[in-house]
């Protein structure tokens, strides 16, 4: 009886350090529910994250004056959002010709113009006779809508893909434009199209009188699919681009230069040809919107979907921000770097409040 009386006892205690386990266990799991999503920590080190706005409509083009941001959205709107109260109000952009927004186009780069109250230049697709052609022109804001008041450059041959998209002001105080090869890879060599060019213009939509070609607005080419535009301190121009299958491009560009699309890419050298001074050979990035900042280049890519650093000491790149899905574009003011995902446009995997405007600290 003794020894019966103690294997009870045994039994009973060890139930009861089983209970205690699965209690513990179960305090764990209830924790884990309450902690915040992965995506809604600062996971950068010392770098803060921060959501300035959500549940965006395919964004593709940040520009900023003061404390409102103004995103272009592929579908025909410009989003503003005011960093300070977070207040988003979208309005429709009325254009003189039907917006095209299918495949790749639709209303894409925007550029707010300096010393005025509320103009931009702006890029976007449009169909006539059959055709998929872009269009650069000049908008305004007023209280109900974005409207047109200028057509600067039509014509640009598109397609469903590879229609570039990017608008610049230039440190020259000249208008820059990116135009893809419209899925005809040997246009980009033909200087009578514009297709596969980085093109500048006036303000006015005039030809510059220094531009390299006479009488054109071509700029360089030799383009596949250019989607970034940036300037050193020093005002060296660079640019990136979408390679085939991988072969991302970084080029310094110069007037009148030829950049080889389609006849060499990577490390493949031809006479009368610029090669990139990065490329990323057989990784593919998909690089689009780009900043320099203080000896970097920051590029926003959708299939490499990270934010890249690309450090001219270090001649190398690597990854500053992951985790957010496809990344169409930044934009740095101060020591803040912004940036959209761009996982609505129907080649991403949306979160629930996709797309987003992040904010991130540099310091």
């Amino acid at each position: 009886m003794k020894s019966w009386g103690k294997l009870i006892f045994s039994r009973s205690l060890w139930m009861l350090m089983v209970v205690i386990l699965l209690s513990a266990c179960s305090e764990n799991k209830n924790d884990k529910k309450t902690l915040p999503k992965k995506e809604e920590q600062p996971a950068f080190g010392n770098k803060t994250e921060i959501e300035l706005a959500n549940h965006l409509e395919i964004p593709w083009s940040i520009t900023k004056k003061d404390n409102l941001f103004y995103i272009s959205e592929r579908h025909g709107t410009i989003t503003s959002i005011d960093e300070h109260t977070g207040e988003k109000k979208q309005l429709p952009v009325i254009l003189r010709k039907h917006l095209y927004a299918g495949g790749e186009g639709g209303f894409l780069g925007l550029e707010l113009i300096p010393n005025t109250d509320l103009e931009a230049f702006a890029y976007h697709t449009y169909e006539e006779d059959g055709k998929i052609l872009n269009r650069v022109i000049r908008i305004v804001k007023d209280s109900n809508a974005w409207r047109e008041t200028e057509v600067l450059l039509e014509k640009i041959p598109g397609a469903q893909i590879h229609n570039g998209g990017r608008i610049k002001i230039g440190p020259d105080n000249k208008i820059y434009v990116t135009a893809g090869d419209a899925a005809v890879p040997e246009s980009a060599q033909n200087t009578y199209s514009l297709s596969g060019k980085i093109m500048r213009l006036e303000f006015d939509g005039s030809i510059p009188k220094d531009n390299p070609i006479k009488d054109s607005p071509i700029y360089s080419y030799g383009h596949r699919n250019p989607q970034g535009l940036a300037w050193t301190e020093n005002d060296q121009f660079y640019e990136t681009e979408h390679g085939q299958s991988a072969y991302d491009e970084i080029n310094m560009i110069s007037p009148g230069k030829n950049y080889g699309w389609p006849d060499i890419q990577g490390d493949e050298q031809k006479p009368g040809m610029e090669s990139p001074i990065f490329h990323t050979n057989r990784d593919t990035w998909a690089p689009s919107g780009t900043v320099y900042h203080k000896g970097k280049l920051y590029i926003a890519s959708l299939r490499g979907e990270a934010v890249r650093v690309y450090d001219f000491k270090k001649i190398d790149a690597s990854e500053l921000i992951e985790g957010y899905g496809r990344i169409r574009d930044v934009l740095i003011d101060g020591d803040f770097l912004y940036f959209i995902t761009n996982n609505t446009d129907g080649r991403g995997t949306p979160a629930e409040n996709d797309d987003r405007l992040i904010k991130i600290d540099l310091k």
